[in-house]
């Protein structure tokens, strides 16, 4: 007889014991390290310096910009993909995912060709008056790109979940689609949708290459958190350090505002 903690089947062996050690250590020994060598005395100096300010400021502006685009453009796409049976909407979700493993200084590359100066729409943004690369947009566009299938399938995933039938009774209530999305659908998706927004969140906090690429790197205008540390860690580790610190708190945050959906166990 065993009881769900596993008692009774015997002794954990060595050859899971001593891989699972050294994967817990290489996980967790970085951030250990990266705690105790934090200049905790200079810390709250070093966040008030103007260069943190200002990177902070345009982290959080890129960030909530990115999650509204999420909500505006993602919400939408997610129904597509759950709710309507077109051709193609397989090779279009299969597109939503690519991001995802993408390398990000080639999602700053893509950006460059279709939005730079030179790329695809380039010309036709430039008829406008309108020049993206090395601009405030710019960030939030790239940090869009890379967290846009998070949300997405997040999302979408809700949505799948819930099932179709509540849509089929709304229908033959009379219900237009567009009420049902509204007073159905998304009601019953929300979870997922929360989720969704904080997942986008974290990984526009943590955005670095595309950025970079697409946007540069000027102080107060696309230098965000990740650039900044990468700049201070060539000549002043012990301000990269603090900083690195911030966005760590940040993402543990994150994990504890979603401990309840992902990461307990039954």
């Amino acid at each position: 007889m065993t009881d769900a903690s596993g008692r009774g089947l015997g002794r954990p062996p060595l050859v899971l014991l001593v891989p699972a050690a050294l994967a817990a250590a290489l996980l967790v020994l970085p951030l250990v390290s990266l705690v105790l060598d934090t200049p905790w005395g200079t810390f709250l100096d070093r966040l008030r310096s103007q260069e943190v300010r200002e990177a902070l400021r345009l982290t959080a502006v890129a960030s909530g910009a990115t999650v509204v685009a999420c909500l505006v453009l993602g919400t939408p796409l997610a129904w597509l993909l759950a709710r309507v049976d077109f051709r193609g909407r397989a090779l279009l979700r299969a597109a939503v995912t690519v991001p995802l493993v993408l390398p990000p200084v080639v999602a700053g590359v893509a950006l460059v060709t279709a939005l730079g100066r030179g790329g695809l729409l380039g010309p036709l943004l430039r008829e406008g008056g309108v020049s993206l690369p090395y601009t405030t947009p710019a960030v939030v566009i790239a940090h869009t790109f890379v967290s846009m299938p998070f949300y997405v399938l997040s999302v979408e995933g809700a949505m799948r979940s819930a099932g179709e039938r509540y849509d089929v009774v709304a229908a033959t209530l009379g219900a237009t689609r567009w009420t049902t999305f509204r007073r159905v659908t998304l009601p019953l998706a929300m979870p997922g949708v929360l989720a969704g927004a904080v997942l986008a969140w974290a990984r526009s906090l943590g955005e670095f290459g595309a950025t970079i690429t697409f946007a540069g790197n000027y102080p107060g205008t696309t230098q965000t958190m990740p650039s900044l540390i990468y700049t201070t860690l060539q000549g002043d580790p012990e301000v990269a350090r603090t900083l690195s610190m911030i966005l760590l708190v940040a993402s543990v945050a994150i994990l504890a505002a979603l401990r309840n959906r992902w990461l307990t166990t039954p």
